[in-house]
């Protein structure tokens, strides 16, 4: 049979479906309504208002709260640019964080520098905390030629051996089992690290993710699986992830001891994260920590997230702020004032306005960059591939492209 007389029917009958009967009216997809997480298992030191119960302050030092301080606002600073330079043209992906800066930079804060982190999007706090510059982190956004991958990987992917990060993969979950098995290789090598493997909730419901908490397990991986359970995969929110009261309890499936800790709570997601980095580095095996927050954007800047969630979902997550509830806690210890809050807001805008400034300096990657990495010599071939793609420049081959 023709493709041309077999296609004919099947496409009059798709039209004839779209079309609403008369009289009938196209109802919207419902969204999700707003359901707030269970508190089943939640570890939390900070109460909505910056209060700490009775007995369970974890008494850091001051310059630590100070420092977890900084980095929440500068990342959030860095945030908010980003998005904007998006918005604008001058870079073409960015992955917010807002919402979730306390789980990252709690559980960050709570490593040892000889410790490994292995990220998956929303995690550059880590990189920068480890002295990736701004700047840096700009250039890798742009993809000139000061960016350390000279533009072959995608923005927000950034890369940054001098701090142990590994470079993340899009790919949802694979850095699971990289994580798990770096840490096997450290501990057969004697070595004393532990590693802090990210996942977002959807990554649960990945291969690797099974794999990863298994061998994790079995071979007593010194590493901290850490799921940011954001409620949401994109547009598929937690309740079509899983049918588990609680993600945390998947560890036990697995024998890997487990914790569910309040995410926006970056003094319980410190104290729990580092109580697991030494768990794992007196050898006692991994474990596997579910922090509860929300993604307040979407889930890049090419999502649209009104298009399938509430608002007055966000709204009431907006309440839970992990900036505001730390700034509150500081404020009652006599930590900050609004006097410090306005100078030093106003410091960090202009550090992240002094890196944009330097990275747009950098001119695009030289066009041999195209090949100077795939072998260590480059071969005739590919310097034939290469004058054959210079020779098509200013042609327009290329309009029309997806820009990430």
């Amino acid at each position: 049979m023709s493709g041309k007389g077999h296609k004919a029917p099947v496409k009059a009958k798709a039209k004839a479906a779209a079309k609403p009967r008369a009289g009938t009216a196209r109802v919207a997809t419902p969204k999700p309504a707003a359901v707030m997480p269970s508190s089943a298992g939640l570890v939390r030191l900070l109460e909505d208002d910056g209060t700490v119960a009775r007995g369970k302050d974890p008494g850091l030092a001051e310059e630590t709260l100070l420092f977890l301080y900084e980095q929440m606002v500068q990342v959030r600073e860095f945030d908010r640019r980003m998005l904007m330079l998006q918005r604008q043209g001058r870079i073409g992906f960015y992955g917010p964080i807002l919402g979730q800066e306390a789980a990252t930079v709690g559980s960050i804060a709570a490593l040892e520098p000889r410790d490994w982190i292995f990220p998956a999007l929303r995690e550059g706090a880590a990189a920068m905390m480890r002295g990736l510059s701004l700047t840096e982190a700009i250039n890798q956004l742009i993809g000139n030629g000061a960016d350390r991958c000279k533009g072959r990987q995608m923005p927000c992917h950034y890369t940054f051996k001098q701090g142990n990060y590994y470079g993340m993969s899009s790919v949802i979950g694979t850095q699971i089992s990289h994580a798990v098995g770096a840490a096997m290789a450290a501990r057969i090598r004697g070595d004393d690290v532990v590693v802090l493997g990210y996942m977002g909730d959807g990554a649960t419901s990945a291969n690797d993710f099974h794999a990863g908490m298994n061998f994790a397990a079995v071979y007593r991986s010194p590493c901290v699986l850490f799921c940011q359970n954001n409620q949401w995969a994109i547009s598929v929110p937690i309740s079509k992830q899983s049918a588990s009261e609680t993600l945390a309890q998947k560890g036990k499936a697995y024998g890997i001891p487990y914790v569910r800790v309040d995410g926006n709570d970056v003094l319980a997601v410190y104290s729990v994260t580092r109580a697991a980095v030494e768990r794992a580095r007196q050898g006692d095996g991994p474990t596997f920590v579910e922090a509860v927050t929300y993604r307040r954007l979407g889930h890049s800047s090419s999502d649209d997230p009104t298009r399938y969630r509430d608002e007055a979902e966000v709204k009431a997550w907006e309440k839970k702020d992990p900036v505001d509830r730390f700034r509150a806690y500081l404020t009652r210890r006599g930590l900050w004032d609004d006097g410090k809050e306005a100078a030093f807001k106003e410091g960090i805008a202009q550090r992240v306005n002094d890196a944009i400034a330097a990275a747009e300096q950098n001119a695009p990657p030289a066009d041999e960059t195209l090949v100077t990495d795939v072998y260590e010599h480059v071969t005739p071939q590919l310097k034939e591939q290469l004058a054959e793609v210079l020779a098509l420049e200013g042609r327009g081959v290329n309009e029309g492209a997806f820009p990430l």
